[in-house]
């Protein structure tokens, strides 16, 4: 991991919804080392601070992907970049949602919101090599409409399906409404066969994990991200803790087993 920022350029720039952009970025000179699927790097905004953000786009070379959510001042400044403008970037840190302990079963990819973006690269993963796992499921809630991500992906990741609700409909809005639980009922999958990703809000993702061990998908096979309360990305100032984790160095992504007692204690 590389622990001083190296500047970057935007090189592309994706207004996704009306609070949340996606940015492609690519070194000055030196470039990180490649991110794994469900990694995070520490994005700084120069002037106002860095933040914890996924890579939501499969490593291209050089270039990095992120899709940032304006909920802070960091945020707000990073939605705020121009096609040219410069960034700071470290990392790659954390754990990595591992498809290849995934191969050969069945596949439940859930995102809520903001979630989904983490999940993307495990996405492009799967359809690069689709021989290589079983049926794939990919399902998604969000608050609106408005405010679903990477809609024009989803006929490609409807193969073989794909399915997306929300939990307040708009005018003209003719798709699923309700929590992204409820999809479960529709996916193709063999529980005692398959592996679920997991990542939303934390209410979202105790509702699907308890959803997913009643329908028989083994705890241990079910993947979720938890990005609480991240600051040094490197496990030193303890802002992160939770039970005996540090989330930035045990996770983002770790086991529902192991996470499912400490989900109980609500995130401040």
């Amino acid at each position: 991991m590389t622990l001083a920022p190296l500047p970057h350029r935007v090189v592309d720039r994706r207004d996704e919804t009306h609070d949340t952009v996606t940015l492609a970025l690519e070194p000055d000179a030196q470039a990180l080392r490649p991110f794994a699927p469900g990694q995070f790097a520490m994005v700084y905004a120069f002037g106002v601070g860095e933040i914890p953000v996924s890579v939501s786009r499969a490593a291209d070379g050089r270039r990095l992907t992120h899709t940032v959510r304006a909920v802070g001042a960091v945020s707000r400044a990073l939605c705020g970049l121009r096609i040219g403008d410069r960034t700071g970037v470290r990392g790659p840190f954390g754990t990595g949602w591992d498809p290849e302990a995934a191969r050969g079963r069945d596949l439940l990819v859930i995102g809520g919101g903001i979630g989904l973006a983490p999940l993307r690269p495990l996405i492009d993963t799967v359809l690069a090599e689709p021989q290589a796992y079983g049926r794939l499921n990919v399902l998604a809630g969000a608050r609106t409409p408005g405010d679903l991500l990477y809609q024009d992906e989803f006929p490609t990741w409807g193969k073989p399906f794909a399915a997306v609700t929300v939990d307040r409909p708009s005018p003209g809005w003719t798709g699923r409404v309700g929590v992204v639980t409820a999809l479960l009922g529709e996916a193709r999958f063999t529980p005692a066969e398959t592996t679920a990703f997991v990542c939303g809000p934390e209410v979202m993702i105790r509702a699907t994990g308890r959803a997913l061990v009643h329908r028989g998908v083994r705890p241990d096979r079910i993947r979720i991200s938890l990005e609480r309360n991240m600051r040094c990305a490197t496990g030193h100032c303890g802002h992160c803790q939770l039970g005996p984790l540090l989330l930035c160095r045990d996770g983002p992504v770790i086991g529902h087993d192991r996470a499912r007692p400490l989900l109980n204690v609500r995130e401040l």
